[in-house]
């Protein structure tokens, strides 16, 4: 699986995002209110969300805590233009359905792994020092 693929996969129910992101379900509504970012929605209408979804809420985190309004946050991740949507195909809603099936203990080692290889640039070590408590 690519790696673009794989960070795009949605994987994280709104409850997982809350814990890792410590952002309130109703912060995280209000960002994807204000296209800032995009979940996927299962059939039942639930929220999913990938990797980058979880780099992008802690991200906007950052730049809320350090007193930047919407329209700043807004303009400085480049509202959705920036999104890389890829086009779901057969072998992409397979791998879904894979990731789905995952237990508890292969989703951590998924994220640690994810973690620990991290991407190259500034946000990388926003999420390994937001998300690293949960490893020990």
């Amino acid at each position: 699986m690519s790696d673009e693929l794989r960070r795009n996969l949605a994987l994280f129910p709104i409850g997982i995002v809350q814990k890792l992101t410590e952002l309130t379900p109703r912060q995280i509504r209000y960002y994807e209110q204000h296209e800032l970012i995009k979940p996927t929605r299962t059939e039942g209408n639930q929220r999913l969300f990938s990797f980058n979804d979880v780099e992008r809420l802690l991200e906007i985190k950052k730049l809320i805590d350090q007193g930047i309004n919407m329209a700043g946050v807004k303009k400085m991740l480049g509202e959705t233009e920036k999104f890389s949507e890829l086009p779901v195909t057969e072998e992409a809603k397979q791998e879904a359905q894979k990731v789905k099936e995952l237990t508890d203990q292969e989703l951590h080692d998924l994220l640690k792994q994810e973690l620990m290889l991290g991407r190259h640039g500034m946000s990388s070590s926003l999420i390994r020092g937001e998300l690293s408590r949960f490893f020990h």
